[in-house]
């Protein structure tokens, strides 16, 4: 039997135990098959447009987990098409045919393989000599006619490479002992000690930093180029922060808080301080922002925006009169409100015995309320425990809209 076989024979068997039941095989490369068989799986739901492509190379459990999404990827494709004014999402897709995309950290390839086509002419940049022979595989069955595949370092090659419409980076947020590092001056390469030459290579510039960064400080660091920035969620969680920089930029433009279909875009100078606090009474729909505005931190503009009031200054929730079917986040029907009395709370969730129970500024955690409400966990009914703009702590039972 060949590699290739056993991995076909076995894709859909779970890894671990087929890494048991044949540990100590000579006779295929084990290592290598279960990675396929593992990122296959992996792809079928992170990369699905992948995933239904015969041959493609995956790489070991830990860049797969790391790369980009089909969702976040495709995102980036529509940004980088938006600059380099083409048509992402056209059948025939239109670019001028000088334009280059120069992906310096090119790591498993995602993020290059929705991109490149953008482009009359695209290259990608990797130091470690095993990505780039996979990129140059994977690259052939996707369909990358115009793909370069570059072995070495970026910060030595990109001065090689003529004028670019686009440089995309995704700098490595490991230190050399393979612990998580966040700040912008940790990451390999330093994108702020490159910055410069950058600027004068390219007409744009688009950086993924971490999602843990605060976006007014990462702009910050790297000056009146910084033009927009974009922090994309997915799947509930925030994945991503990009930079976008440019000579053409005199200071922050615009700020995109991505989450699936839902975008949700402000000015610097829209940012909103004053906020204004619902009473228990008023509370009929309930509403929790998605991640990445969440991360953006500007709920007074929300509040400003879309006609809703927070609840209190650090929960976070928002509440209105009236349904507001297009508030950027999950959405809710309030059913019934009580505080922490015992007598209140059996009143408020007569009948209930299941519920999806989360907790926002509030003193004990989710796992916590719903041992004290003597819950099971899932079903219909949404609880959130929060405090109010008096200082109370409240329950909210809720039904999603």
């Amino acid at each position: 039997m060949t590699t290739e076989e056993f991995i076909s024979l076995n894709a859909d068997a779970d890894v671990r135990r087929l890494a048991l039941a044949n540990a100590g095989r000579n006779d295929i490369d084990l290592r290598f098959a279960l990675d396929q068989i593992a990122g296959r799986q992996k792809a079928r739901t992170k990369l699905p447009a992948w995933a239904a492509v015969d041959g493609i190379t995956y790489p070991p459990g830990l860049a797969m987990e790391q790369c980009s999404s089909e969702q976040t990827a495709t995102y980036k494709a529509a940004v980088a098409a938006r600059l380099a004014g083409c048509q992402a999402n056209s059948a025939h897709r239109s670019y001028e045919p000088d334009s280059l995309l120069v992906d310096l950290t090119g790591g498993f390839g995602v993020d290059f393989s929705y991109m490149a086509p953008l482009f009359g002419r695209a290259v990608y940049i990797e130091r470690q000599a095993e990505l780039c022979a996979v990129a140059r595989r994977n690259a052939a069955l996707l369909g990358l006619n115009k793909a370069e595949v570059v072995c070495g370092d970026c910060t030595q090659i990109i001065d090689e490479i003529g004028h670019a419409t686009l440089v995309y980076a995704d700098p490595a947020r490991r230190s050399a002992s393979g612990g998580r590092t966040f700040a912008v001056s940790d990451c390999t390469p330093d994108m702020l000690e490159l910055k410069e030459r950058l600027l004068a290579k390219a007409d744009y510039v688009m950086i993924k930093l971490s999602p843990m960064l605060d976006w007014r400080k990462a702009a910050a660091d790297f000056g009146p180029c910084t033009g927009e920035v974009h922090i994309v969620s997915a799947a509930g969680e925030c994945k991503e922060m990009l930079l976008v920089l440019s000579k053409k930029y005199d200071g922050l433009e615009r700020i995109y808080c991505v989450n699936g279909g839902e975008q949700f875009s402000f000015a610097p100078s829209e940012l909103i301080q004053l906020s204004q606090f619902s009473q228990p009474s008023q509370l009929s729909f309930l509403y929790e922002p998605n991640p990445s505005i969440m991360k953006a931190g500007c709920f007074a503009l929300i509040e400003a925006r879309y006609g809703v009031r927070q609840i209190s200054r650090d929960s976070h929730l928002f509440t209105s009169a009236e349904y507001i079917p297009q508030f950027p986040g999950r959405r809710f029907a309030v059913e019934a409100v009580a505080t922490m009395n015992k007598r209140e709370l059996k009143a408020a969730l007569a009948g209930t015995a299941q519920a999806n129970v989360s907790v926002r500024n509030f003193p004990m955690t989710a796992d916590a309320l719903r041992k004290r409400l003597k819950l099971r966990d899932g079903g219909d009914t949404y609880i959130f425990g929060t405090t109010d703009g008096e200082g109370r702590h409240i329950v909210m039972i809720c039904r999603r809209k």
